[in-house]
């Protein structure tokens, strides 16, 4: 349950990211509060996710899936770079997160 909490706050993080993209400095008012929404209800649900899972694991994990996700919707949204080396370092963050699970504490479970 916790660990879904924490996916969907790293979602709202990705969200978050890519929002500032479209708020041009904060100064488009609808992407702007669209971006601030995402950021609070990602901090939100990633606050109350460490209160039961560790919180150096949560957060690396909280912070990878935004990571991901970030570069991923910037090559597709943005045209940002596709080449191979940089796929292999997504990938490894990936590996990362999944090892971070997997050898995690049984808490939240």
């Amino acid at each position: 349950m916790y660990w879904l909490i924490l996916f969907i706050a790293g979602l709202f993080e990705v969200a978050w990211a890519i929002g500032l993209k479209y708020t041009e400095g904060f100064s488009k008012p609808l992407p702007s509060v669209f971006t601030v929404a995402c950021m609070i209800i990602s901090m939100g649900m990633l606050a109350y996710a460490i209160k039961h899972l560790p919180v150096g694991t949560a957060y690396a994990v909280w912070t990878g899936i935004g990571a991901i996700g970030t570069a991923i919707l910037g090559m597709i949204l943005f045209g940002e770079s596709k080449e191979l080396i940089r796929l292999f370092f997504i990938f490894l963050i990936v590996v990362g997160i999944v090892g971070l699970k997997v050898f995690s504490d049984d808490l939240g479970n």
